[in-house]
């Protein structure tokens, strides 16, 4: 058993993890409230802003299976502080782009700064837990994440009546001083050393064949099939209130707040409870089944209040969706966390780049048609993850 020193340690270096996630994502957050009033200054379509998310999406995949092995080879700390320069960077150049080509290539420098990132912090905490504490630990990181959603619309939305661009440079700032508080504060972890199956080792050496292993291949689809579902849903969500409510950026940031405190709440106290007694597979199978009959409700409610009930809803099980595959990815990882962390990117990047793409297009023709296909492709999540068993040793 660890002793009280070591926990108080172990919390400290988990924090300052949690403090570079949640600046990338209160950077991501900043700009929501601003997209649609940026759409109209550019004069851009929805299937525009749709394929900006893909591009983001689409080099997150390219680089996320080298990114993975790098996470591994050069360490988690390198690869943290090169994604959050990298992150500041791509925030600048969006602030400052005045052509659509500009844009496109700022998502792309975003794109390669998530495929570093995620993996590495993913990988950072599963070195510094115990399968024990994970599912807690991992259930902060999206605390983190989700606490910058809900903070960054609301200063978005703020910064936003100074200027459309501020929200961006904004953000960029924040990118340089998280790479500068990663390089002076944190310390690369210690990776405990995994006894490994003899077949372990074996599958190893073939990315594919471990893909292809029943254990990796159906939380793999499931990964790539719900984030279709979710990138679709969260791409047009600004657009989507913006054109059938007119609501104002001040308005997205705070039905996103409330929805993002009250879904932080709920992470913070229960998630690694609900993770001991259901698991995470059953978890993220009730998510799923939840997430599409709300989606549903989306297209047909009006009133301001029930819009909030129901975006709360949405979030919270996307929050608890999220978490749950990295705790169960984790798990089974054994000492190869920054390769699997570096599949979950690639499948998610995947669906990243179909969903957005699509969703943008769908969005010209009908604003509720993206709702539409995002409540048939968790439905199709569901029943695929009926299918998908715990690990027996």
């Amino acid at each position: 058993m660890r002793s009280l020193e070591m926990m108080v340690g172990l919390n400290k270096i988990i924090y300052l993890v949690l403090v570079n996630i949640f600046i990338v994502f209160l950077g991501i957050g900043l700009v929501i409230p601003v997209l649609p009033t940026l759409m109209r200054e550019m004069h851009l379509e929805g299937s525009t802003m749709g394929y900006l998310v893909a591009a983001f999406a689409f080099t997150q995949l390219l680089v996320s299976p080298f990114a993975g092995k790098w996470v591994d080879l050069f360490g988690r700390k390198k690869m943290i502080v090169i994604g959050m320069l990298l992150f500041g960077l791509s925030e600048i150049l969006f602030g400052l782009g005045q052509d659509v080509v500009v844009l496109y290539v700022s998502r792309m420098l975003g794109g390669i700064s998530a495929a570093f990132i995620m993996p590495a912090v993913t990988a950072f905490v599963a070195d510094i837990t115990s399968l024990k504490e994970r599912p807690k630990a991992m259930g902060y990181v999206a605390a983190a994440i989700s606490t910058g959603f809900i903070i960054g619309p609301g200063i978005g939305g703020f910064l936003a009546e100074f200027g459309t661009r501020l929200p961006f440079f904004f953000a960029g700032a924040l990118g340089f001083l998280g790479s500068l508080f990663s390089l002076l504060l944190l310390k690369e972890p210690e990776r405990p050393e995994i006894e490994q199956k003899e077949e372990d080792k074996k599958v190893a050496k073939s990315g594919l064949r471990k893909v292809l292993e029943p254990i990796y291949l159906i939380p793999m689809i499931i990964i790539l099939v719900s984030s279709f579902g979710l990138a679709a849903f969260e791409t047009v969500y600004s657009l989507f209130v913006d054109h059938k409510f007119a609501f104002t950026p001040k308005d997205i940031a705070l039905i996103i707040s409330v929805s993002g405190i009250l879904g932080v709440v709920a992470q913070v106290l229960s998630f690694d409870r609900i993770v001991g007694k259901i698991g995470e597979i059953r978890l993220i199978q009730i998510c799923m089944g939840v997430s599409g009959v709300f989606i549903f409700a989306m297209i047909k409610v009006s009133a301001y209040w029930s819009i909030l009930l129901v975006t709360f809803v949405i979030f919270l099980m996307f929050d608890l969706i999220r978490p749950a595959l990295t705790t169960y990815l984790s798990k089974i990882a054994g000492n190869e966390q920054g390769f699997v962390g570096g599949l979950n990117s690639t499948f998610t990047s995947v669906g990243n780049i179909i969903g957005p793409g699509i969703a943008g297009i769908l969005f010209d023709v009908n604003v509720d048609y993206p709702y539409v296909l995002a409540m048939f492709i968790l439905a199709l999540s569901f029943v695929i993850s009926l299918f998908w068993k715990e690990r027996t040793n």
